[in-house]
């Protein structure tokens, strides 16, 4: 296969979709243009909550994503590769050592800005936000990429409600200005914020979150709701940092 001449790719093992395939494809056209790692790292997890939330079982999820990395690299396109890259940095375990596989099948073709730092971060604070007894806990982490300071800090927020079931996740960029408004909310008695212990957060969030649906009849915990998919593999990926 020619790492820089498109081709049909192998056989699909969810022929069906195919369409659904090309459509990423095209699409990824646009990932080069993000403007940092970040960005392009919410851009791949929602693509995957898609994936995610369509999926009735995680052997499809699985078989789905194996398809992808084969229509990627069979693409050869600089959208393609940057999407290989952000699949093997934060995508589902199971698919990262492919997608880096076919990514650096893909050495002729040029490569995002920000490819070198995606996945590359390391946590800090964590805290614990209650805003009552009905809203659940939100827990924040916040995370840094390696070597660019301040400039590269973000936070996970999620929250959990009764029995640490995940009711919303989000990715934010503006850290300061989120504690901020929390410690307002503070002093306007309307929540409670709180250092929290790293490793706490990690072990009731990797709990929360897993790994990807049930199968039928499995037992298994229940979806997550519809809003969670977008940013689940970015949470999933930097839950995976916690102690």
């Amino acid at each position: 296969m020619s790492a820089t001449r498109p081709s049909a790719g192998p056989e699909l093992m969810l022929p069906g979709l195919a369409e659904v395939y090309a459509a990423y494809v095209r699409e990824a056209g646009a990932l080069p243009a993000q403007p940092g790692a970040l960005q392009a790292e919410m851009w791949t997890s929602a693509q995957l909550g898609g994936l995610e939330a369509a999926a009735p079982h995680a052997a499809a999820r699985s078989a789905a994503l194996g398809d992808l990395i084969g229509r990627l690299h069979a693409a050869a396109t600089p959208g393609a590769r940057a999407f290989l890259r952000a699949l093997a940095a934060i995508g589902p375990a199971e698919g990262r050592r492919a997608a880096a596989r076919a990514a650096d099948g893909l050495a002729g073709v040029p490569a995002a800005p920000w490819e070198d730092s995606l996945g590359r971060v390391v946590p800090g604070q964590a805290w614990l936000i209650q805003e009552g007894p009905l809203d659940g806990d939100r827990l924040v982490c916040e995370f840094r990429y390696e070597g660019a300071g301040t400039a590269g800090m973000h936070a996970l927020a999620v929250r959990l409600s009764y029995g640490d079931a995940p009711a919303e996740i989000v990715v934010v960029g503006d850290v300061p200005a989120l504690m901020a408004a929390a410690r307002q909310a503070m002093q306007a008695e309307l929540c409670v914020v709180q250092p929290y212990d790293a490793a706490a957060v990690g072990a009731r969030l990797r709990a929360a979150l897993g790994g990807g649906r049930p199968s039928p009849g499995s037992g298994g915990a229940p979806p997550l709701p519809e809003a969670c998919y977008p940013a689940l593999a970015l949470a999933r990926h930097r839950v995976s940092l916690l102690p």
